[in-house]
This record gives structure tokens, C-alpha cells and sequence, in this order.
């Protein structure tokens, strides 16, 4: 164990500081702490899928969204069956000003299944995609797609 030399009370602090970074995790936010240790776990296994959608979603927490983004692309590849997944693709796009590649993953994500439309009419992510006259229209295409009655077979 270290311990401060009695002569000077800071030799503790720096020492402290050089043994495990303790004083710098007092000093972290609990974000920022998930950042750095999720970021530690993604090094050592870059697959870890829920691993990686709560780290991306903390990278765009903090205002990180070209690194959010590059998260969410990853996730996608991880899982293109993920509506999900592509949920959180759009609204990685749309905080980036990217309307249509926001537009094309919220269109898969609906294809996958994702019809939260309530959330999607509130998430303050898709605040700058909602404000494209062809989110409406998405969002009306797949409305009707999913009230239409299923042919018998």
C-alpha cells in the first residue's frame, strides 16, 4: 500500500494519481467513466455487441456524435437485422445534419420493425430529420403498410 510520506501531505495525491488513476476516476462524471471503461472493453473485444450499443449511446450523450456514429455503423454490420440498430443509426445521422442517409436507416429500421411512432414524432434526436418533408411520408408509408389487412393465402 502506498502511503503519504508525513513530510509532504501531496506526495499521497500524486502517487495515488500514478497508481491506478485514482484520483482521476473521483474527478470523472459517471459518463465519462462508462466511455472510458466501455472503450477499454471494445479494445479488447470489438464484436461485443451490447457493449457497444450502450457505448454508443453514451459517446452521443456526451456530444460525440461523429463517434456515436461510427459506433451505430458498427452495431448495424454487427446486426443488419437489428431494427433497433438502425433506429439508433438515423438518429446518429439526423444529429449530424445527414437527413437522407438518416432517412434510409429509418426506413430500414421500419422495414426490421421498429414502429415506435410515437417516439419517433418526440425523440430529440430525429429533431432535424423531422423537420424534412419526407419524414412525414415515411412515416405515412409504413403506417399504412402496417394497418393493411394480411391476404389470405
Amino acid at each position: 500500500m502506498i502511503s503519504p510520506s508525513e513530510n509532504n501531505p501531496e506526495d499521497g495525491e500524486a502517487k495515488l494519481g500514478t497508481c491506478g488513476g485514482l484520483k482521476r476516476m473521483a474527478d470523472q462524471s459517471q459518463l465519462d467513466f462508462e466511455v472510458d471503461f466501455f472503450e477499454k472493453i471494445l479494445e479488447r473485444q470489438p464484436d461485443f455487441v451490447d457493449v457497444l450499443r450502450v457505448h454508443g449511446n453514451n459517446l452521443t450523450a456526451k456530444g460525440q456524435y461523429v463517434r456515436g456514429l461510427e459506433a451505430d455503423r458498427r452495431l448495424v454490420q454487427l446486426k443488419p437485422r437489428d431494427p433497433l440498430a438502425h433506429y439508433n443509426l438515423a438518429c446518429s445521422y439526423s444529429l449530424l445534419h445527414q437527413n437522407d442517409a438518416a432517412l434510409v436507416s429509418l426506413d430500414t429500421s421500419m422495414k426490421l420493425g421498429y414502429f415506435d411512432f410515437e417516439h419517433m414524432l418526440s425523440d430529440p434526436d430525429l429533431e432535424h430529420v423531422r423537420g424534412d418533408a419526407r419524414f412525414v411520408g415515411l412515416l405515412g408509408r409504413h403506417l399504412k403498410r402496417i394497418k393493411q389487412p394480411r391476404k389470405a393465402r
